[in-house]
């Protein structure tokens, strides 16, 4: 047996089930078995009474006592059940089998000391237990371990793939881990971070003599995970420091320095100068800058990038920034050319709007370098669109592209241009240190002074009234307000509050006020007209779908009223509610629910009335959501683990990433002696899997 045998090779398995259970598990090698990790264990060494039963009710027990009684109970169309009585010394209890064969029925014990263990049903005062697992040997019953609890299903049941399978299955691999698996950790890490080996590990996390050996085992298995992924962004973000050419930006001149000197109208925050310092500092070597921006809304990332596209144009380059959607290029080309006003500096917006004479012109200047700065959406992508010299590539919220799209823009020029991906989405500390630790991470940790912290309210259907008077009193001392709805319009099978309906509603209550609408079915040049009448301060009301989620910037609305808010996601909220607060005035984010709420939705609720901080709110909402949705599709099955939790293992995952840190900085060939077994297990588990590994 070695880790690479099919499983149809293993005991009690065969061809038919080996495809059975590579369908429905995805287990085809013995490898793949022996990171099949219970879901859970239970003390075997703990014997319930009869008689204490009802202090717990449906839970998986063991008992202590005789079979008695078995017989055959004709019940349905001509089904049978098999039945018997299991008694101690407190009561008795029903033992059922409703597929049985008579081969189960020779082998059941009649009257002998026994052990059973299952899940205890309860009905009308007696207790049951279905298909119970029965062990005759004492010693083996009495030995103390926890028994593992697998992954089951009622399709695995019916062929007999049952929890005592996997532990048989388990239990025949275990045996021969000697002859399977080698240590892969060097003795001096095992030894700092107190880790047991790679055997008693993988055994005791599934036969654990006692919790005490159970800790250390699942400690040492999740630190592996941890540590060889890591191991792979690092070895990634190692080759790519030493492979990937960029060109130098040694100085910084009058563009930037007139800039900053004249031009910015509000004092850098502190945070904001370390984030552009840690640019600086990239952009000067002659490596490819590959950098992630986390900031939340309204911290100052476009002050940013925008300095950072100055000091490329100082070094002769030219810039882009690429936006997902049409309304936040459109946003980020708005503020760029009102603080470039008083320059001579060129900016232009490419979209999928952009007229052909207007898009003729924008190709010609880019090409001819006389355009410094282009801003758009993919239609930045596009073959068609060349540049001089293409220095700096600024992404959008890059978890809404693909790898595919973002390649192509690296393609854009002979060196590929230094990179800044920013996103608004403060992405949780554990998922950041994971997935993003290819990537040099910058936070903008502050925001800008004078901003006031938005206050944020829960209200109900029923304080609607309320709520409407609250909004006319701001509008009465000259602020906006935005209502926001989760649909354009009525929907059969969605009891939430739609625009189209509502809107009239506020035309009512607001009558003399102006109130504009915005959604997603909007033409392009109509969705313009809306925002472009609602920022000039001339409409009171925006009334909106999600679409304003990103990229509207209007300083004077102070009250956001977000309908059926248990719609939104923790994420999407927190997105919306950064509209407002842009401004020196309090502003307000009511959130508006129906009563009955599940209890996901109230916890969303309270954390966006106790906290604005989004690094927050993103722990509670991969806790909610998990890691995947956190990332979005085009990131899909990149943290699946076995077993270590990007939400509760955050101490575990810091420490792998020190120790890869560690380890590639003292030997980053892993050419070190001490270093052979952990380098032998990379280049066999991963080659060809990181093509950036020199490691073979």
């Amino acid at each position: 047996m070695t880790l690479e045998t099919s499983i149809e090779f293993l005991k009690g398995i065969g061809p038919e089930r080996a495809k059975f259970i590579k369908n429905v598990l995805g287990i085809t090698t013995v490898e793949d078995f022996l990171t099949f990790y219970p879901l859970r264990y239970i003390d075997k060494s703990k014997i319930y009474k009869i008689g204490d039963l009802r202090a717990e009710p449906e839970a998986e027990i063991q008992l202590k006592g005789k079979i008695s009684d078995i017989q055959e109970v004709a019940y349905g169309k001509g089904q049978k059940r098999l039945t018997a009585k299991f008694r101690d010394d407190t009561g008795t209890l029903d033992l059922v089998w409703f597929r049985y064969s008579k081969w189960m029925k020779e082998q059941i014990p009649l009257n002998l000391p026994i052990f059973i263990f299952g899940k205890i049903n309860e009905f009308n005062g007696i207790f049951s237990m279905a298909h119970p697992e029965i062990e005759v040997d004492e010693k083996k019953a009495l030995s103390g371990t926890l028994l593992p609890i697998y992954p089951g299903s009622e399709k695995l049941s019916k062929r007999g793939l049952n929890n005592k399978f996997f532990q048989t299955v388990l239990a025949e691999i275990t045996r021969n881990l000697p002859n399977l698996v080698e240590e892969n950790l060097s003795d001096s890490l095992m030894k700092k971070l107190k880790l047991i080996g790679r055997i008693p590990s993988l055994y005791n996390i599934h036969f654990p003599k006692d919790l005490h050996h159970f800790e250390h085992a699942e400690k040492r298995v999740k630190f592996e995970e941890a540590f060889f992924f890591q191991l792979g962004y690092g070895l990634k973000k190692q080759h790519h420091k030493t492979s990937a050419v960029g060109n130098p930006f040694p100085k910084v001149g009058d563009h930037f320095n007139n800039f900053y000197k004249h031009c910015i109208p509000f004092e850098l925050t502190n945070a904001q100068k370390r984030v552009l310092k840690e640019i600086r500092t990239d952009m000067k070597k002659p490596i490819q800058m590959n950098r992630l921006l986390q900031g939340d809304v309204g911290s100052g990332k476009t002050m940013v990038a925008l300095l950072s596209m100055l000091i490329a144009l100082d070094n002769g380059f030219q810039s882009c920034m690429m936006a997902p959607t049409e309304i936040l290029a459109q946003q980020h080309f708005a503020s760029v050319q009102e603080l470039l006003e008083n320059t001579e500096i060129k900016v232009r917006l490419l979209t999928g709007s952009t007229k052909t004479s207007e898009r003729k012109i924008i190709h010609e200047k880019l090409l001819s370098g006389e355009l410094s700065i282009l801003i758009g959406t993919h239609a930045v992508l596009e073959d068609i669109v060349q540049f001089k010299n293409l220095g700096l590539a600024i992404i959008d919220e890059q978890h809404r592209f693909g790898v595919a799209q973002r390649a192509r823009l690296w393609a854009k020029n002979k060196i590929p241009p230094h990179i800044l991906v920013m996103t608004a989405t403060p992405i949780p500390r554990t998922l950041a240190m994971s997935f993003y630790s290819d990537l040099d991470v910058s936070v903008i940790d502050e925001l800008p002074v004078g901003r006031k912290p938005i206050i944020t309210a829960h209200r109900r259907e029923k304080d609607r009234l309320t709520i409407f008077r609250f909004a006319k009193e701001e509008i009465e001392k000259g602020r906006q307000i935005y209502f926001v709805y989760p649909l354009i319009e009525e929907s059969e099978t969605l009891d939430y509050k739609n625009l189209l309906e509502n809107f009239d509603h506020i035309l009512e209550f607001y009558e003399g006020y102006n109130v504009t609408m915005l959604h997603g079915r909007m033409k392009p040049a109509e969705k313009e007209a809306a925002m472009q009448y609602f920022a000039s301060g001339k409409a009171h009301i925006m009334v909106a779908t999600t679409v304003i989620e990103v990229g509207v910037n209007v300083p004077n609305a102070s009250v956001m009223i977000i309908e059926s808010a248990e719609r939104f996601g923790l994420s999407q909220l927190h997105q919306l509610r950064g509209r407002v607060g842009r401004g020196a005035e309090q502003s307000y984010c009511i959130l508006v629910t129906s009563d009955k709420l599940s209890s996901d939705s109230r916890t969303r609720m309270k954390t966006m009335v106790d906290t604005n901080d989004g690094f927050k709110i993103s722990e509670v909402d991969m806790q909610l959501r998990g890691p995947g949705d956190i990332l979005g599709t085009q990131q899909s099955g990149i943290v699946d683990f076995k077993k270590l939790n990007l939400v509760t293992d955050g101490n575990i995952i810091k420490v792998a990433k020190a120790s890869v840190e560690h380890l590639l900085k003292n030997d980053p060939n892993l050419e070190h002696p001490e270093n052979f077994q952990l380098r032998t297990y990379y280049a066999k588990q991963y080659k060809g899997k990181n093509k950036w590994s020199r490691i073979s």
